[in-house]
């Protein structure tokens, strides 16, 4: 049997799916695991990383798409378009697998191109609460994994997933970084609480353009906390050039890092570095809530939030639509955060049904070689 694990989008989206891919090949031999990218950095990305599953044995593929197009997605970072054209032109690739293994749902469209035999797998990459997670072509898979038994009811009720058709309990992203941090360095050289600023990409939920520069001139001016303005992956993907400047403009603050989208930026060493989560509805706060600590959310749109399930990680700490005076509200979160603590302490639960202690992508493996097993 041979399976791939397609890694077309965006890189953060890698760490929630080859983990996954690494333990199948190393668990059942029998199976012909390939990881294909659309460019080589990307694959070399994924092949940094699988050294830290020497037991694994993965194939890894870059797509057949041509050099021009392999070059633009280079250059100009990638786009839906670019996506498309990828699935495209590899699908005579595609067709040579018993089934396709995705973190994202563009691969669908693979169906609208006449790839129908091999099976469609779902791992996710993430586990917030927008309505973007629970969207209803999720149904068009074979086979979904989800996180925990939060998603898993959503699901449920909104007639996504159906029993045997989906393994819980698995958050793959967690082993990786597990490994990836064993010997973890801090990110400052003094003994400030660290602040994350971690605002979301999409405009109409993000905090960045209403509040995101005042926040950063404010931290640069303070000389109270360390801070790390590390914002979704996507916040600049369409333009690094402006994330770049952002990065200069503020690189002479010591205890300030601005990272636009690199490596440590998708890989938890902030989320895992900082004392408090600043954000709004990034799915990242409920990583950083694998330790619970204080959190501040920003209501940069006056979103009715209150009893939405959408915005259930607000009920984590304060909420603010104000930032005339950061200090007074940061200071807040430290505390009353007592008042959260057993709501995030749930929160994990609920979401994970794992404190990041054990690894989860075994399991998800197992399930589903044995799902195309039985399916075969």
């Amino acid at each position: 049997m041979k399976v791939v694990f397609p890694l077309i989008a965006q890189r953060h989206q890698t760490l929630h799916a080859l983990p996954i891919a690494l333990e199948m090949s190393a668990r059942h031999p029998e199976i012909s695991v390939h990881v294909a990218c659309l460019t080589s950095s990307h694959l070399e990305l994924a092949r940094s990383l699988a050294a830290l599953y020497p037991e694994s044995r993965v194939q890894f593929d870059l797509l057949p798409i041509s050099e021009n197009l392999r070059h633009r997605i280079e250059a100009q970072g990638l786009r839906v378009l670019d996506r498309l054209l990828g699935l495209f032109f590899s699908r005579r690739y595609f067709r040579g697998f018993e089934a396709i293994i995705v973190p994202e749902a563009t691969s669908l469209q693979l169906r609208n191109m006449g790839v129908r035999t091999p099976r469609m797998i779902w791992t996710g990459h993430g586990a917030g609460d927008r309505a973007i997670g629970f969207a209803q072509h999720l149904r068009k898979f074979d086979y979904l994994l989800v996180p925990g038994r939060k998603v898993e009811d959503r699901m449920l009720k909104n007639g996504i997933i159906r029993p045997g058709f989906y393994h819980r309990g698995t958050y793959a992203k967690f082993d990786l970084v597990r490994r990836m941090h064993a010997r973890r360095q801090p990110l400052f050289s003094n003994n400030r609480p660290t602040v994350l600023y971690n605002p979301h990409f999409v405009q109409r939920f993000s905090s960045w353009k209403a509040m995101g520069r005042d926040l950063l001139d404010f931290f640069a001016r303070q000389d109270q906390y360390n801070v790390i303005f590390a914002p979704h992956f996507r916040l600049f993907d369409n333009n690094r050039d402006e994330g770049e400047a952002l990065k200069r403009d503020y690189e002479s603050v010591p205890h300030l890092i601005v990272d636009p989208g690199s490596q440590r930026s998708i890989d938890m060493t902030y989320t895992m570095g900082a004392d408090l989560y600043l954000g709004d509805v990034s799915s990242q706060v409920a990583e950083f809530m694998i330790k619970p600590r204080p959190c501040l959310f920003l209501n940069a749109h006056e979103a009715d939030w209150q009893d939405n399930p959408n915005y259930q990680s607000w009920t984590l700490g304060p909420v603010t639509d104000n930032i005339t005076h950061p200090a007074d509200e940061i200071v807040k979160a430290f505390e009353t955060h007592s008042r959260f603590l057993e709501i995030q302490r749930q929160y994990v639960l609920e979401t994970f049904e794992t404190l990041g202690e054990q690894p989860t992508a075994p399991a998800a493996a197992d399930a589903i070689v044995d799902f195309l097993q039985k399916a075969a």
